[in-house]
């Protein structure tokens, strides 16, 4: 969808980002909360490149995900996904999926459903299109590199939602029930046209 977005307009917002300050786990609330939880992937390390196939210019599917190190007393795991590089007042929400089991271990690439591919729906909230799905990376052309925060927090509760729940509503709903909390950052910028 922005891969439609002149250059010139990319480039004349260069400036214009929300900020990695404003992703969740950066939140005050939070500072206090142990970063002992290992997010990783197979399939770009942390600070790398996203490969175009998880991206809007590929198949944009989930990339494949490796949570280990999660508290034995944790009940649920909620993973958010946010680019803090959005040219908009707040992170754009690319994934938001809560009451993951605390043991899973591996997410599968593909798993989440996405605009181009069916896969899990269950247990998303709403991403920045407010759909309940993975939004892959789609910065605007010429707006430079764009960082992907993909922050795990164990919860001592599991969340429960009668619709799928927005950004506030799941940061809202874990205040007071974070046990450990990490993080994974990919990177991604719009190849040249």
């Amino acid at each position: 969808m922005l891969e439609k977005i002149p250059a010139g307009v990319g480039h004349a917002l260069r400036g214009v980002r929300a900020g990695f300050d404003k992703i969740v786990s950066e939140d005050a609330a939070l500072a206090s909360v142990a970063d002992t939880i290992r997010v990783d992937s197979p399939a770009f390390k942390d600070g790398g490149s996203i490969p175009a196939r998880f991206t809007a210019d590929g198949p944009g599917i989930s990339p494949p995900l490796r949570i280990s190190e999660v508290p034995g007393s944790a009940l649920a795991l909620v993973l958010i996904a946010e680019d803090p590089d959005a040219p908009s007042a707040e992170p754009f929400v690319h994934l938001l999926s809560f009451d993951l089991p605390p043991q899973i271990g591996e997410l599968t690439e593909g798993l989440f459903r996405s605009p181009k591919h069916e896969g899990l729906e269950e247990d998303l909230g709403r991403n920045s299109f407010h759909k309940a799905a993975y939004l892959p990376p789609d910065p605007p052309n010429g707006h430079g590199p764009h960082l992907y925060a993909v922050q795990v927090f164990a919860l001592d509760r599991q969340l429960s939602f009668e619709h799928p729940p927005s950004r506030k509503a799941v940061v809202e709903a874990m205040q007071g029930h974070v046990l450990a909390k990490g993080l994974l950052v990919g990177t991604y910028e719009r190849p040249a046209a």
